[in-house]
């Protein structure tokens, strides 16, 4: 952050011993959205293991220091007061440099309320550790009160006439690329045309707002999940292997088993397959942690939007699967059958979890339960 003239701190895009290695800044630093990235697992973290310890000893640090980078190279516009963020890149690698990146806005918004929220745990769990943390890092109440409000008067493009999200605030004004007249042969895309060609266009190379709405899903109703999906997917190339996977998780929640279970085959195939003719400089691993995502929140429909849920389903093509999920000191295996979907408690005194919406309690008593598979 300092060497950009930043306040807070910055995590770099890509790194060897903690310096920014890239190359191409509009690619690579200009993707600020890493620090919201990095917070958004802090609090998953948090969520899943209420790990008091962790969040003081580093976490709370770590999250006030990037909501504070925030605040430096945001502002609160003097048109009508919203909070924007401007010259940023998403991350869709096809469009660079932009305002108002919908997907960093959310994940911005979503870490400030996390940072506030974390200010009231701290003071109310362990008064002492965090006045002593905010003497160290000379944290003031007007930063925590700035936070809230950039939080509650974040910017988030929406398209009225298309009733869609754009990526963007210029993103619609551009015409669209003709995937369909693209030579098989001219993909991906990046290799054979330069970048400012794709920047010109309306082109995806991966998820960029369909991963916020997989991340931040309680956000949005299942109508405006499905356009936004909808617009987005003929408009995306997924050149990169990081979006198949996104889309399987999508595709399952809004009920297109076939384009989830295509998606799934392409991510968990990636490197048998040689999907992207490059496995010989290296396997892609992100790609294969999608694949378990696939399985567990597509095909299982696990979110942790404050409590763990599930609404699973079995593709036509198998004949059952399952995974584990540890939760707040309690492992849970979820196998799901054609008979039904048996969720048992390994580890822990109990758990409480959702199935299809519908409250399942697992104990030391009553260690396991099966309900219907959908």
């Amino acid at each position: 952050a300092r060497q950009l003239a930043h306040r807070g701190a910055l995590y770099p895009w890509r790194t060897i011993m903690g310096d920014e290695a890239s190359a191409y800044f509009p690619a690579g630093t200009a993707q600020y959205h890493i620090n919201a990235d990095i917070m958004y697992s802090l609090q998953k973290y948090w969520e899943a293991t209420e790990d008091l310890e962790f969040l003081m000893d580093m976490g709370a640090e770590m999250l006030w220091e990037t909501s504070r980078f925030w605040m430096d190279i945001g502002h609160f516009r003097e048109c009508d007061g919203r909070f924007v963020i401007n010259c940023v890149t998403g991350p869709d690698e096809y469009t660079a440099l932009v305002n108002n990146n919908c997907y960093t806005n959310l994940m911005v918004q979503a870490q400030l309320r996390f940072a506030v929220q974390v200010v009231e745990i701290l003071k109310r769990q362990c008064y002492a550790k965090y006045d002593a943390l905010v003497l160290k890092i000379g944290l003031k109440r007007k930063e925590i009160q700035m936070w809230a409000h950039a939080a509650e008067h974040m910017f988030v493009p929406y398209d009225q006439r298309l009733g869609i999200h754009p990526q963007d605030d210029t993103f619609l004004l551009k015409e669209k690329w003709d995937l369909e007249a693209t030579p098989a042969h001219k993909f991906p895309l990046l290799l054979h045309y330069h970048p400012l060609n794709l920047y010109r266009k309306q082109v995806c190379k991966q998820a960029d707002l369909i991963l916020a709405q997989f991340l931040l899903g309680d956000q949005f109703d299942k109508e405006q999940k499905r356009r936004d999906y909808e617009y987005y997917k003929g408009i995306t190339t997924h050149d990169s292997s990081l979006s198949g996977a996104i889309f399987a998780i999508q595709a399952a929640e809004l009920g297109d088993h076939d384009q989830a279970y295509e998606q799934f085959l392409t991510t968990a195939r990636m490197d048998l397959d040689n999907c992207h003719h490059n496995t010989e400089h290296g396997i892609h691993t992100a790609s294969m942690a999608g694949t378990w995502l696939c399985l567990s929140a597509g095909f299982g429909g696990m979110r942790t939007y404050g409590e763990l849920s599930f609404a699973p389903w079995l593709p036509a093509q198998w004949e059952g699967y399952s995974f584990n999920v540890t939760y707040r000191g309690c492992r849970v295996n979820v196998s799901v059958q054609p008979a039904g979907t048996t969720y048992t408690l390994t580890k822990g005194r109990g758990i409480t979890l959702q199935h299809h919406r519908n409250q399942v309690t697992l104990t030391s008593e009553t260690p396991a339960k099966t309900l219907s598979t959908r």
